[in-house]
């Protein structure tokens, strides 16, 4: 099985990429491809610029990306309760060249951020919004209090009870 992760996020020491890419670890046989949004940088969309310059490269190279997958790992960021503009960007590019930009794959979506709630807000708003785009999520699963809740140096879930929980959810839905 082909794994695909990401952090919606372009930070370079992005929470939700060091999330994705614990949470992919944990699928067993898995060959794990981990994206970093910054390889997929772009000028803001607009219909202007896509009439003068046409479907960008970028986008395109990010779409064949997720067509070799066959699960995806997202773990969105959150910014002011929404999508972080590098990851919207790159899905808007992305979808004007094929609406279903994840291509009907299994996805396990995720969201973590330093506060309380995780990325609840986003989380929510993608779970609702990301199927009309060919996302089949299958479980979901925010993190809290990131900087509490995991540990970087190892790269995984300090939080006993949430690792459970997490090794539970990709047990029973995958």
């Amino acid at each position: 099985m082909k794994i695909i992760a990401f952090g919606g996020s372009n930070s370079q020491h992005s929470i939700n990429k060091h999330f994705a890419t614990y949470a992919a670890s944990l699928f067993e046989n898995a060959e794990v491809e981990v994206l970093d949004l910054n390889d997929f940088a772009m000028p803001l969309f607009s219909v202007d610029l896509e009439k003068e310059i046409g479907q960008h490269e970028i986008a395109k190279a990010f779409l064949a990306k997720i067509e070799t997958a066959d699960l995806l790992v997202v773990s969105l960021a959150e910014n002011n309760g929404n999508y972080s503009a590098a990851f919207k960007n790159l899905f808007d590019w992305s979808s004007r060249i094929v609406k279903d930009v994840f291509q009907q794959k299994t996805m396990l979506l995720l969201a973590t951020s330093p506060g309380p709630r995780g990325g609840a807000s986003v989380l929510e708003i993608a779970n609702n919004a990301l199927p009309r785009y060919g996302a089949q999520i299958k479980a979901t699963f925010s993190l809290p209090t990131f900087n509490a809740n995991f540990d970087l140096e190892q790269n995984k879930i300090s939080n006993a009870e949430l690792d459970k929980e997490l090794k539970d959810i990709i047990k029973s839905s995958f």
